[in-house]
């Protein structure tokens, strides 16, 4: 039994409505017949395989038909038939090729051969193929009969260069350039192709096969015709088809882009060792991973790109793609795409592709060495990532987003006796002294109408409420409650240090970010965060993760996840902390996930009148552990910060505006109530009523 013939044969057009993606060719070539306005002689141009020859058959065809002048071979009469596929051919219709007949005497032969009239059909046609590789003197001997032939003569000239054809021949027929085909319209035509087959191919396996057709109908089909033979009972896989051709699985990709992400070096390293080990080309894996970094600068910019088909990637691709892109800024993603474009330029005959791909490698996860100005941006796109995770605004941006208000450093958080004691709001308020978060540098103080005013020196600077009539009271900052080193109070710097105080409630409003972090590097590492830890604490330099039991602690701490861990609360948070594994029985790791708190995150340290001494002993935090008598020596005397309140980085700008808008209240009053407070529940019931924490009992290690 004879093999079947080779796809591009079997499935050859027949007629110019089954040639694709060249309808500017074949509409106005219809036109034509059906309009009896053939020209003697043509010039088609395009790359190879996009049906240059096809075409010219399927015109020489329409030309010979019986029932013309007609657009489309009627594929019925006998000419039709001699020249349909997988026909005998016709005696009328001669195919050359001019690479071996493109001498001059080649030309004198056609020339004499040309007089005679056709023997079964209305024209003679020759179709010249690789019309480039006539000599000059072979078209020299063919321009007179070119420019005036005989009435039953037309000719066909089909090359891949058409500038090589010299102008006295290009200007005497009609030019029609082809063109590659679009990849969707092949994706589509080759899914039709193995449906008559009655092959399964699956829907990522089918850009890989058009990547490796690069537009070409012939070349495409070869390349399915060879996975078709290759294929098993599932079909053409997309490890047939990547193994086969040689392309870059998209695992690795997804692996390099992910540590690309995360700033994880060793990763990115041991992706492109394991390219080496499994002897793929450094080339080709910096080829395909500049393209993957194309379909992320094109879904950063048009995020539904894979669903509007802008990109030839499958659903569950595009997917993958749209959750990478997120993870990069823009300028991220520009800089990676032109350093692996630059270096896949310098790879080209180079002796070391590897060591070019570990640099290239390098330059990607050190923005930091790079002072370029992309450099630059990368490194701001990172900085404002992690600011709009951690939830912080700009020191310019609270006073233009509520003018009304004081600076939000130098405003109070609400203190219990106004949140609770709603009855006593009637009473005339008294200025009370605000508890400040930490000094701030000297910024223009609001007046009551908001006017502000300048101040000599950068001193700090409190704002009081005002009576009924404006009064404006100036009062010293208090200390920050549980900061290890308060700044000092004339340093311009003491906004940063307040930005980076960091509480519980904090830490576990932003923690599925770290989760999701960690996902992308450690799979291992995210399920004993997602199923056997909780964030129990946090002081500012250790965060204690809670287990139920000790094996999953010790799985912990031996497996190496406490760096993992340790590097993304880094990445997403910006805060370098130490991870401890304790023993918590009452961890519940299914809290991970954080509710919306009722509260403001981190209130502020509420106002008090009374001496150092507090009236009932309080149990601090245990995320926070230094005590609140360790108050700087700048710090007012008689007022302490309560210490069951953890202090806010900066209060949120709805808190605010609550604030200015709600009455005062009487600061001896909201003192006495204070401390009845205090003197009725235990600290454990304010610590869980006030921050929603638990007190747990510290076993002690072996």
């Amino acid at each position: 039994m004879d093999s079947p013939l080779a796809l591009y044969r079997r499935y050859r057009p027949e007629t110019f409505a089954e040639v694709i993606g060249q309808e500017h060719v074949t509409e106005p070539l219809r036109a034509a017949l059906a309009a009896n306005r053939v020209n003697h002689a043509y010039l088609f141009s395009g790359p190879r395989g996009c049906g240059k020859t096809t075409s010219a058959r399927i015109l020489a065809r329409a030309l010979n038909c019986e029932l013309a002048p007609i657009a489309d071979p009627c594929g019925e009469c006998d000419s039709c038939r001699d020249l349909a596929r997988g026909g005998p051919g016709s005696i009328d219709v001669i195919e050359i090729d001019a690479a071996s007949h493109g001498g001059v005497d080649d030309a004198r032969d056609l020339r004499e051969k040309a007089f005679f009239a056709p023997v079964r059909s209305r024209y003679k046609v020759y179709i010249i193929d690789e019309a480039h590789m006539v000599t000059t003197q072979g078209f020299n001997a063919l321009l007179k009969l070119v420019e005036e032939p005989p009435p039953h003569l037309r000719f066909i000239f089909a090359t891949t260069e058409p500038e090589k054809v010299i102008p006295t021949i290009r200007s005497r027929t009609h030019h029609y350039p082809f063109r590659l085909i679009p990849p969707r319209l092949l994706s589509s035509y080759l899914t039709e192709l193995c449906e008559a087959e009655g092959v399964t191919i699956q829907p990522a396996a089918l850009p890989l096969v058009v990547r490796a057709g690069a537009g070409s109908a012939r070349d495409t089909l070869s390349v399915l015709d060879q996975l078709l033979g290759g294929a098993g009972d599932a079909g053409v896989t997309y490890e047939l088809a990547s193994g086969l051709l040689g392309y870059t699985p998209d695992t690795l990709l997804d692996d390099v882009v992910s540590s690309f992400a995360a700033g994880d070096g060793a990763a990115v390293f041991g992706v492109v060792d394991k390219v080496i080990e499994t002897g793929q080309d450094p080339r080709r894996f910096t080829e395909d991973l500049l393209r993957r970094l194309r379909d992320l600068v094109i879904i950063s910019a048009v995020p539904d790109a894979a669903a509007s088909g802008l990109i030839d990637v499958s659903g569950d691709q595009g997917d993958r793609l749209v959750a990478q892109a997120t993870s990069f800024g823009r300028g991220e993603l520009t800089r990676a795409a032109d350093l692996v474009a630059t270096g896949l330029t310098d790879m080209r005959g180079a002796t070391a592709p590897r060591l070019l791909l570990e640099l290239i490698c390098a330059r990607i996860l050190l923005p930091a060495a790079d002072h370029s100005t992309e450099g630059v941006l990368a490194r701001l796109d990172r900085l404002e990532r992690r600011a709009s995770i951690s939830g912080t605004t700009s020191a310019e941006s609270a006073p233009a987003a509520a003018p009304a208000a004081a600076p939000a450093q130098d405003r109070p958080a609400p203190s219990r006796a106004e949140r609770a004691a709603p009855e006593r709001s009637e009473e005339p308020a008294a200025p009370q002294r605000p508890a400040m978060a930490a000094p701030a540098p000297a910024e223009p103080a609001p007046a009551p109408v908001v006017e502000p005013v300048e101040t000599p020196e950068p001193t700090p600077v409190a704002v009081v409420v005002p009576e009924p009539e404006p009064v404006r009271e100036p009062v010293a900052p208090e200390p920050v409650a549980y900061v290890p080193e308060p700044p000092a109070p004339a340093t311009p710097a003491a906004p940063a240090a307040e930005g980076a105080i960091l509480t519980l409630v904090d830490i576990r409003r932003l923690w599925p970010s770290v989760i999701d972090r960690v996902k992308s590097v450690k799979r291992v590492t995210w399920i004993h965060l997602t199923q056997n830890s909780q964030v129990v604490g946090f002081n500012n330099a250790v965060l204690s993760l809670g287990f139920q039991s000790d094996g999953p602690r010790k799985s912990f701490e031996s497996g190496g996840h406490a760096e993992i861990v340790q590097q993304a609360v880094i990445d997403e948070i910006g805060a370098n902390v130490r991870i401890e594994a304790i023993i918590d029985p009452a961890a519940d790791p299914s809290a991970n996930t954080p509710a919306a708190p009722s509260a403001p995150a981190a209130p502020a340290p509420a106002p008090a009148a009374a001496p150092a001494a507090p009236a009932a002993p309080q149990a601090a935090p245990p995320a926070q552990n230094q005590p609140a008598d360790d108050a700087p020596p700048w710090a007012v005397e008689g007022d302490a910060a309560p210490a069951e309140e953890p202090v806010s980085r900066r209060p949120r700008m709805a808190d605010i505006q609550a604030e200015v808008e709600a009455p005062k209240q009487d600061p001896d009053a909201a003192v006495a109530f204070d401390d009845a407070e205090v003197d009725e529940e235990s600290s454990a019931e304010l610590l869980a009523r006030e921050l929603g924490a638990r007190v747990i009992e510290e076993i002690p290690r072996a």
